[in-house]
């Protein structure tokens, strides 16, 4: 995954309408003093869901969620405990059953990682992957457009 996902710099703070801040704890630092990755992928997790909710608030599907495809981070800078994050978050791509979301994770001013997820558009009680309706698809293509 590179730094820019089409003209999207997920490296710059302006790229970013939705931001999710977030607490560093004691617990996030590894042996080599630093907060370690899987801290990091914990941050992206809260932007993401606070961006998903947003979404599913503005487009209620009964029984429906988003589930995580994958997830694909690039680790820029380390950064030290204590402080707080600030997580960036946009839609990147709409797919027929499946929304592309890019993240931007920042620290003061130091972007220190970036990442993509593909969230997949899922029918909970027929346990099968979904279209998004058509309105959600035009209001994300407007979000990209941004």
């Amino acid at each position: 995954m590179s730094e820019q996902s089409g003209e999207m710099d997920l490296t710059a703070r302006e790229t970013f309408p939705r931001w999710t801040p977030v607490t560093m704890r004691y617990s996030d630092q590894d042996e080599m003093g630093h907060v370690n990755n899987v801290a990091i992928a914990a941050y992206i997790e809260a932007a993401r869901t606070m961006f998903l909710k947003d979404l599913m608030d503005r487009f209620p599907m009964p029984a429906v969620d988003f589930v995580l495809a994958r997830l694909a981070i690039d680790y820029h800078q380390e950064i030290f405990y204590p402080g707080t994050v600030e997580v960036g978050a946009r839609a990147v791509e709409a797919g027929t059953k499946s929304l592309v979301t890019g993240y931007g994770v920042f620290f003061q001013d130091r972007c220190i990682a970036t990442a993509q997820c593909v969230n997949v558009c899922f029918d909970m009680d027929a346990r099968a992957s979904v279209p998004l309706p058509d309105a959600m698809r035009r209001d994300i293509a407007a979000q990209i457009c941004l």
